[in-house]
């Protein structure tokens, strides 16, 4: 069996990926397809946009984070009723975990999932020489199908003719559209990259002109014909419903927090848990019948003013925590549990205080990466000669007194002891992908039984 699947990779950052994934989506939705979407890669943000246009929950699939199988699972299991696929890639195409190896890149993801490549090139500047950018992307590795081209901030109609017969005589695959240099299509960004689709109101007006300058300039039909892909088939059984088991996670899920992989939600929810979502910036309590807690990363800096103000919520984590629920804080989560958050403006705000110390926003990138995590025996989630991945990515910096670290964690700088624990709490700036390791669920439900039958 076949259907539609392509990687929509780029020459690297900023070449347009997003702009084009999610005009795309838009263009092949107006023509009555559904559309699935995935992001190479831990990026939290440039899914909620593709959520945002399709109105399907938009994946993370990663080759360094978790195994090829449970790439192809995820990919298969969300693909099901889809019509076409759109896999966005990350930074460059061959871009990933080592500059020595496809590791983590598209183009390992590409092949993984037996997807077709569109890749994006940025013209300017450029006429023949285009030609020698794609060419070196097909010569540098035999095993990804690259089958097409989209040429993008091209001057005029006729540079993009001329970029197109360069492209087409030398490297032998078609250019099948283009964007001109416009204006008004940029997505806003912040420190953290893309604004959220969640933060950002009403987008209606701007896909539907992304989706219009899409079937205007694309080959809609061609680049349909261009990407057949197998249908993969879940092999794995990651996701395969597990009896329920009476345990409640609350979520934590606002515009201030709403950093979850979507596999990490429904690992747990195949493993028998139910989740139940209530927001502190809008100063909802922790729901009463829950016996676990999650607050996720997402910008709680943008909203101190607003969290600083609303006792209701802060009093009743701290309650949560006082009565040991096992609570994993993971980023903006973390910096929510401190003392107080200082943004980039000076100001202060008090926040939950259960744990000693504070951030302050920076200016420059305090850490990012890709993180291997080892577990320590007071951990609930994570044990000792337990390990995980997942990665950090955060512009604050945490001061405080020297505390229990809740794990250690290995990236390109080496080995640091990180987070904070203490008792059945669990707070740090890695943010976990449950996928690399499934016990942690298992973990976490144990964990939660044991408090609620008082063991």
């Amino acid at each position: 069996m076949q259907t539609h699947r392509f990687v929509l990779a780029g020459t690297g950052s900023g070449v347009g990926k997003t702009t084009f994934t999610i005009g795309l989506m838009k263009a092949f939705q107006n023509k009555g397809y559904n559309v699935q979407g995935f992001k190479c890669g831990p990026d939290y943000i440039d899914p909620t946009y593709h959520t945002a246009v399709t109105g399907r929950s938009s994946r993370n699939i990663d080759s360094w984070m978790f195994s090829q199988e449970a790439v192809r699972d995820i990919v298969a299991r969300a693909s099901k009723d889809a019509d076409v696929s759109i896999i966005e890639g990350v930074m460059g195409f061959y871009d990933g975990k080592s500059p020595l190896s496809d590791e983590g890149s598209a183009a390992d993801i590409s092949v993984i999932t037996e997807s077709p490549v569109i890749l994006i090139v940025n013209c300017a500047s450029m006429a023949r020489s285009v030609a020698a950018v794609v060419k070196g992307f097909q010569m540098l590795s035999d095993k990804p199908n690259i089958v097409g081209v989209i040429a993008n901030q091209v001057g005029s109609v006729g540079h993009y003719e001329i970029a197109k017969a360069a492209i087409e005589q030398e490297c032998g695959i078609p250019v099948i559209g283009y964007l001109k240099r416009e204006e008004g299509i940029a997505i806003p960004s912040r420190h953290l990259g893309l604004v959220p689709a969640i933060e950002r109101g009403e987008l209606d007006s701007f896909f539907d002109k992304l989706g219009a300058l899409m079937a205007d300039t694309i080959d809609l039909e061609q680049l349909l014909a261009l990407t057949t892909a197998p249908v993969l088939e879940e092999t794995a059984q990651l996701f395969e419903e597990q009896p329920a088991q009476n345990i409640c996670i609350a979520v934590a899920k606002d515009a201030a927090f709403n950093f979850y992989y979507e596999e990490n939600l429904a690992l747990l929810r195949a493993k028998g848990a139910t989740l139940q979502f209530f927001s502190p910036l809008a100063n909802e309590p922790v729901p009463v019948e829950a016996d676990g807690l999650y607050i996720g990363g997402g910008f709680p800096e943008e909203f101190a003013d607003v969290l600083a103000q609303n006792e209701v919520a802060k009093a009743s984590i701290r309650e949560a925590i006082a009565k040991e629920l096992p609570t994993l804080a993971e980023c903006g989560g973390f910096m929510y549990l401190t003392e107080a958050i200082t943004t980039s403006q000076g100001e202060r705000y008090d926040m939950v205080g259960v744990i000693t110390g504070e951030v302050a926003m920076q200016t420059k990138l305090a850490a990012l990466g890709y993180r291997e995590i080892f577990g320590t025996a007071e951990n609930f989630l994570i044990g000792a000669e337990e390990t995980a991945k997942g990665h950090e990515f955060h512009y604050s910096k945490y001061t405080g007194e020297h505390q229990s670290p809740a794990y250690e964690t290995v990236g390109r700088f080496g080995k640091k002891k990180e987070g904070y624990q203490a008792n059945n709490l669990v707070a740090g700036y890695t943010h976990f992908h449950f996928v690399s390791n499934p016990k942690l669920v298992d973990n976490w439900l144990l964990a939660c039984k044991k408090v609620k039958n008082n063991d």
